[in-house]
């Protein structure tokens, strides 16, 4: 990957149009692999209350740390100390090697942080995917505010 070949993208592309379609749809489906293009969200099929599969995108040049983003619309460099970035979206679109992705926050509710980790942000980015190695998909939840 990694270079300016249009086809590169194919295989991250195809998971996160899955992935985004099952967002927009919250159908259940009857695959029983726990991968990242599991044919439905949630542990189960009879699951309906997951709206999201959170993920990690790992860049090629990024040393295999995750890439990462501020949790607001404000410039912030996230390498600083302190910054509030996040290294955990939504796929909301893919569009050929293009894909954007909505910045998810950790849920500042404690005591609902177990049930629901994270929470939407009005943090928006476009990437390239051919610039993407390796997607990490982490367990499906509930998003409120999507």
């Amino acid at each position: 990957m990694c270079n300016n070949n249009n086809d590169d993208c194919k295989c991250i592309s195809e998971i996160l149009t899955v992935i985004c379609i099952l967002q927009q749809n919250a159908t259940c489906g009857d695959s029983c692999l726990d991968s990242c293009d599991r044919g439905f969200l949630g542990n189960t099929t009879t699951c309906l209350i997951c709206n999201t599969r959170p993920i990690m995108l790992y860049t090629c040049c990024g040393n295999g740390v995750p890439w990462s983003m501020p949790i607001t619309k404000e410039a912030i460099d996230c390498t600083e100390v302190g910054a509030t970035c996040s290294n955990v979206f939504r796929v909301e679109k893919i569009d050929g090697c293009c894909a954007t992705f909505r910045v998810l926050a950790p849920n500042p509710d404690t005591a609902e942080a177990a049930a629901i980790p994270y929470v939407a942000t009005n943090s928006f980015f476009t990437m390239n995917l051919n610039c993407v190695c390796c997607l990490r998909c982490l367990n499906d939840t509930a998003v409120e505010c999507i």
